[in-house]
């Protein structure tokens, strides 16, 4: 009898996943933008394991992550991005091309 009450105990030591979803309006050039982001945010340290899924969406220039509130938030999230050179908006750009971008091959040719 007493095993019931020690699980139900470290069940509630687990907090249950706030999964939340946010679009961010990011500049995504080619393939290796979405590459780049995959090898990376999942794995940022300061997002704490937080992200759960992320789908790209090449023609509106936006990422949809999927994460945890618990261990992450949304300006953590575009920090990440920041970091490896992929600034994130909440908000969809004015503009539909970033002009300061254009030249941005990552020096490979298409």
């Amino acid at each position: 009898m007493a095993i019931l009450p020690m699980a139900f105990v470290l069940s509630t030591v687990q907090a249950k996943p706030n999964k939340q979803k946010v679009v961010l309006y990011v500049y995504l050039h080619c393939q290796d933008c979405c590459d780049k982001i995959m090898k990376n945010i999942p794995f940022d340290k300061d997002l704490n394991r937080g992200v759960k899924d992320i789908v790209f969406d090449m023609e509106e220039q936006t990422v949809t992550v999927t994460y945890d509130a618990n261990k992450t938030d949304v300006p953590a999230l575009q920090k990440a991005f920041a970091k490896i050179g992929k600034p994130a908006t909440t908000q969809k750009p004015e503009h539909t091309h970033h002009e300061g971008h254009q030249n941005e091959h990552h020096g490979h040719q298409h």
